[in-house]
């Protein structure tokens, strides 16, 4: 079996993310870096591209020549989708671009700076039939998907409540490196820094495992650093279908925190907890016996938690693995896509996960600079699809 032929656009030197992109991709073996432009220096993108092993003539100077190129290159050679690992500002530009020349896109998130733009991005993908993905990692644990199984099984019961929680601390001081710096810029991070950053990914999480869509937030953003113009803390009082309520917290000044990201859903029969920072378990409490810890590879496991996993039980999985599974869920939808056959393997953030993200982005922040308590979400955005069983397929 041929491996999937990739491209990067981003995810240079001193890049914070890019070379766990890299390594989550080629994890499973079936995915190959082919070509990318690593820098907006076209001298430091070449040198760093031949650094990986590529060729000079696939180390490009910018992405419109790289897209270009790779377009007229022979079927079997050029690339078959871009990962985009940039700052928020060029991410809709680039996978506009990207599809539109035929090519499959894979991007960081959030998609774009505004809804209007993902809705964009939206007719992009159909007018072209391209597939799109969106790496939102936390998804990729298998017991993230082992609480999600349950939840759809009705094992909780009635959901009651929600509670999330996304707290760090490097940007506690007044630190002005170069991944601080962009986040913190409107021009290159939008209307958000730490919402946009870190708590969309805690509400992705809370839709995720509990079914549920986030309908209304009412929210406090905080500066807490001076001289910062876009939030670096805050607090969500959020409302889900049928009312139930939830709260998200995020903080990226939460002094000590390490990467605590953690979710509590609770029912009238049992609740469960995760917590990113121990990803093999997971907690279920019940009102009258004591609580359950399953762990990853032990125990009466869904069939799409094991399918995930990679290790025996006892042996940690952590976060390039939860990043490869999202890199091997798409792959696999690019060989069914090229193949002509039904994509069944379609536990992959897309385009709904993109629109509700920046739907909740805009939200919160609208929230935050009024006096009015609720603000309901976009009424254009759209519900997840619903999973059959509430499982993702994937074939194992």
């Amino acid at each position: 079996m041929s491996k999937i032929r990739m491209g990067m656009i981003g995810g240079g030197p001193n890049a914070f993310i890019g070379a766990i992109h890299r390594m989550a991709a080629q994890l499973e073996g079936d995915i190959s870096l082919v070509c990318g432009v690593f820098s907006k220096d076209p001298v430091q993108s070449n040198t760093f591209g031949q650094s990986l092993g590529l060729t000079p003539a696939r180390c490009y100077q910018d992405y419109g020549q790289m897209l270009e190129a790779e377009a007229l290159l022979p079927e079997q050679q050029k690339m078959q989708f871009v990962v985009i690992v940039t700052p928020n500002n060029l991410h809709f530009s680039q996978a506009k671009l990207a599809l539109e020349h035929g090519f499959h896109v894979l991007s960081d998130k959030p998609a774009t700076l505004t809804v209007e733009e993902v809705q964009i991005l939206q007719q992009t993908i159909s007018q072209t039939n391209r597939l799109y993905g969106l790496t939102h990692t936390y998804n990729g644990y298998p017991m993230v998907k082992e609480a999600k199984h349950r939840v759809a099984q009705g094992q909780l019961g009635n959901i009651r409540k929600v509670v999330v929680e996304y707290s760090q601390d490097w940007l506690g001081s007044d630190n002005q490196g170069k991944q601080a710096k962009w986040r913190l810029d409107p021009e290159q991070a939008g209307v958000s820094c730490c919402m946009a950053d870190i708590g969309v990914h805690a509400a992705n999480l809370a839709e995720y495992i509990s079914g549920l869509n986030i309908t209304d937030v009412c929210a406090e953003l905080n500066s807490v650093v001076d001289g910062r113009v876009l939030d670096d803390d805050g607090a969500v009082l959020l409302k889900f279908n049928d009312n139930i309520p939830g709260v998200l917290i995020a903080s990226q000044v939460a002094t000590g925190e390490e990467n605590n990201l953690n979710i509590r859903i609770y029912g009238d029969l049992a609740s469960i907890e995760w917590s990113q920072q121990q990803p093999d378990s997971l907690q279920i409490k019940y009102p009258n016996r004591s609580t359950e810890l399953c762990r990853m590879g032990m125990g009466n496991l869904a069939d799409n938690t094991l399918a995930y996993g990679r290790t025996p039980a006892g042996h940690p999985q952590g976060y390039i693995e939860a990043f490869a599974n999202i890199y091997r869920a798409f792959a696999q939808q690019i060989r069914d896509f090229e193949q002509g056959e039904q994509i069944t393997t379609i536990d992959v953030p897309g385009i709904e996960a993109a629109l509700r993200g920046m739907a909740f982005i805009e939200g919160v922040v609208t929230a935050s600079q009024s006096n009015i308590k609720w603000h309901k979400l976009s009424q254009v955005i759209p519900s997840y699809p619903k999973l059959p069983t509430g499982e993702a397929l994937i074939n194992a």
